[in-house]
């Protein structure tokens, strides 16, 4: 948070020419970008609601918990003063009035809560909560994403769903039934495997009251004090999904122990940890054997708040770069009145522009029931807003100068956190192989895609010949050495196909100019005339 009235008369000399912080700012209200999202998307019922949050988000004590919860990052305390085993992580209070702000307000619950548009609601609240704060956003996208899961089993789905869609937040350590409301993390991830969960090597026992018993290590568990999480271990019939509480049935501790806390790049104020199993008490959630499939729809959720997060990057590094310029001069001239800062900051919006596109379009696509096209355009999405996150906010960096290149503000931070998406539920392999593998499987992926992108026809010519590309390209088997070639060619056809249906003309214009053709490696070096004035219009927040 700003300080008072600080001294600008100093002994030396006056402090001049520095722009005030980007606080106190509506982050919808003022937003072109995200009130066009919200309107086209089917959200535009929960304006109030939304434009609610998004002066929370805006204000000065938001953006103060922030930073405060970054700087005073997470403590492990795996034992209490006598030596009790307690596995607890303490948290900043900045963190809790975070966790409270973004659970309350229904970023987890409101997708099954709401009758209609409840994912286009979750997009329009994620991306607010994300520009708070990305590191309370993991346990929000996660408890948010298990949902489909936990209805694979429904005596986990009559305990559980109510207390992860109860749209309130419950700090204290106790058993989730006596919590107002309940968090949920994930551990799936062991030290031999990765991405590769075959490799697992935790053991699912069962026991006579038909609960299970695991034995094993969680290489990444993060969020560690949710209420419960999920969890894959091999069973009798094969790798399976487990609900693993924090607390037994009987009122015990459940024998989670916390090895370590991870020491991250970004992602700070969010714990993150290292853990094992040692004989916990779990209960199974679907099919033995069918673990993987029992959380594929939990897996698509958080890709899809993959890109909800790269987009939020990208919005507000975009927004910190214009409001910077606008406030900053530099050889007699404004920033933002030079020619190639104004090429830049342009050229930049165009990437927070299709991630807020694609965001907004695929859940959407979630809302609706169009199951193909969610299926290729989520790893689309993820692929290409995950890639284009580092990019931009590097670039943004640079827009403020030295300034942005300290802690003080928020541009380091998110500019530490922009890695994380294009890690996080597959890297970019991964992802471009799931790809290969939908298109291999699902036809009627291929059709759907084919089906979107097709609508935009005619919108310009390079769109065009981009759209006769993929439908070229979508004919053949690819090679698996191609694989991340055809995610980036067919994700940003998809983005300039949405942008020509949604987005206004400067916009989708200039996008397909520059992004379906690029004849240039940096921001601002292309040659393709685009309308500078309009996109810096919508860079800009209108505070």
């Amino acid at each position: 948070m700003t300080p008072f009235r600080p001294r600008a008369h100093l002994a030396t000399h006056e402090v001049t020419n520095q722009p005030a912080p980007l606080e106190d700012v509506n982050f919808f209200s003022a937003d072109a970008m995200l009130i066009d999202a919200v309107r086209w998307s089917g959200a535009d019922k929960y304006r109030d609601r939304i434009a609610e949050l998004g002066a929370r988000v805006g204000s000065a004590e938001t953006q103060g918990w922030s930073a405060e919860a970054n700087k005073a990052t997470p403590i492990f305390k795996p034992f209490d003063r006598y030596g009790h085993r307690i596995d607890e992580v303490e948290f900043h209070p900045s963190y809790h009035k975070l966790m409270a702000l973004g659970l309350d307000a229904g970023v987890s619950a409101c997708a099954w809560r709401e009758k209609e548009n409840g994912h286009a609601l979750h997009a329009g609240l994620f991306i607010l909560m994300s520009m708070a704060d990305h590191g309370v956003c993991c346990p929000m996208s996660m408890t948010y994403a298990v949902v489909p899961a936990l209805r694979r089993e429904p005596s986990v789905a009559d305990e559980w769903v109510p207390r992860v869609a109860a749209s309130a937040y419950d700090e204290r350590f106790i058993p989730a039934s006596e919590k107002r409301g309940a968090t949920m993390g994930m551990a799936m991830t062991e030290k031999q495997g990765g991405s590769d969960v075959r490799a697992n090597t935790t053991q699912a026992t069962p026991s006579a009251d038909g609960d299970y018993t695991l034995q094993g290590h969680k290489w990444f568990c993060s969020a560690p004090m949710s209420d419960a999480f999920l969890t894959l271990a091999y069973a009798p019939g094969g790798l399976t999904c487990f609900i693993v509480p924090r607390w037994k049935p009987d009122g015990e501790r459940n024998a989670i122990e916390i090895q370590r806390l991870k020491d991250k790049v970004g992602d700070r104020s969010n714990a993150s940890s290292e853990i094992e199993y040692r004989n916990a008490v779990g209960r199974r959630v679907g099919e033995e054997g069918k673990g993987v499939r029992t959380i594929i729809e939990m897996v698509n959720l958080t890709r899809l708040d993959c890109i909800i997060g790269s987009a939020a990057q990208m919005r507000q590094a975009v927004a910190l770069a214009a409001w910077h310029a606008q406030g900053r001069s530099a050889f007699q001239r404004r920033l933002i009145d030079q020619p190639l800062m104004r090429a830049v900051i342009a050229d930049l919006s165009l990437d927070a522009e299709m991630a807020v596109a694609l965001a907004f379009r695929l859940a959407r696509a979630i809302d609706e029931g169009e199951e193909a096209l969610k299926r290729i355009g989520l790893p689309l999405g993820k692929f290409l807003t995950s890639k284009r996150s580092p990019i931009v906010l590097a670039e943004a960096m640079e827009c403020h100068g030295g300034a942005g290149f300290v802690e003080e503000g928020p541009i380091a931070r998110i500019f530490r956190q922009s890695p994380l998406n294009a890690i996080w539920e597959g890297s970019g392999n991964v992802i471009a192989l799931d790809l290969l593998r939908a298109l291999a499987r699902e036809t009627d992926a291929r059709d759907a895609y084919l089906a979107e992108v097709s609508s935009a026809k005619g919108a310009s010519r390079t769109l065009d010949a981009a759209i006769d590309e993929a439908a070229t390209l979508l004919t053949s088997p690819i090679p698996e050495s191609q694989a991340r070639r055809a995610a980036e060619r067919l994700a940003l056809t998809l983005a300039a196909a949405i942008l020509a249906q949604h987005a206004p003309s400067a916009v989708s214009d200039a996008f397909a100019a520059r992004r379906l053709k690029p004849d240039a490696l940096n921001y601002g070096a292309g040659a393709a005339a685009i309308d500078e004035n309009a996109l810096l219009a919508r860079a800009a927040l209108a505070a």
